[in-house]
């Protein structure tokens, strides 16, 4: 059985993205090794899930992308998870084969959870979840992911979309790692 990490980045106080789902405050803090260790951790993924927005808006962009996350996001099978139906990634033409994985990408439109517990069930790597703070809501009440990377940036936003809030119960969770980058971006790892 293999586990179920999410990375998700956040401010300092606790939000995924503004109000309106801005994210540009991601770009503006970041370092050069907090970059590397992202990639480092996308790379020992053996499938990347995420929600259908966030698929929608990663497909066009990472197999024409020159960042050091490309590779490692192209090159790594996928999975999108879908409520409200998913009309897929047309790769063009002429497909590399970056654009062929995100147009190979699992689709999943049933339930969440049973769709989870499928997954880890499989053979391989660990499953790294990214995306949005819709997506990552429905997968913590799920109560299936086994650990939380979570790298908190050093911004504080005033507003915006948290991924811990509407909680049935408390989450209790344990510190089992924690790494400080020279910009200011801390990362929390937590196990159930």
């Amino acid at each position: 059985m293999r586990k179920l990490h999410m990375k998700m980045s956040m401010s300092i106080d606790g939000f995924v993205a503004g109000p309106n789902g801005e994210k540009d405050w991601l770009f503006k803090t970041g370092d050069a090794q907090s970059k590397a260790w992202a990639a480092e951790q996308t790379w020992d993924a053996g499938l990347i899930i995420m929600g259908r927005k966030s698929f929608e808006v990663m497909a066009p962009y990472w197999p024409t992308s020159t960042d050091p996350f490309a590779a490692p996001m192209n090159e790594i099978p996928k999975a999108v998870f879908t409520k409200k139906g998913f009309k897929g990634f047309d790769p063009g033409n002429s497909p590399s084969p970056a654009a062929t994985s995100w147009a190979n990408a699992r689709v999943f439109d049933g339930d969440l959870a049973g769709e989870i517990r499928k997954l880890k069930a499989e053979q391989g790597k660990p499953i790294t979840a990214i995306g949005g703070a819709g997506f990552m809501r429905s997968l913590i009440a799920t109560g299936l992911v086994d650990e939380f990377r979570l790298v908190i940036h050093p911004v504080v936003l005033g507003a915006g979309l948290p991924i811990f809030d509407g909680l049935a119960m408390p989450l209790y969770l344990k510190l089992v790692d924690t790494k400080v980058f020279p910009g200011g971006t801390i990362v929390h790892t937590y196990g159930i």
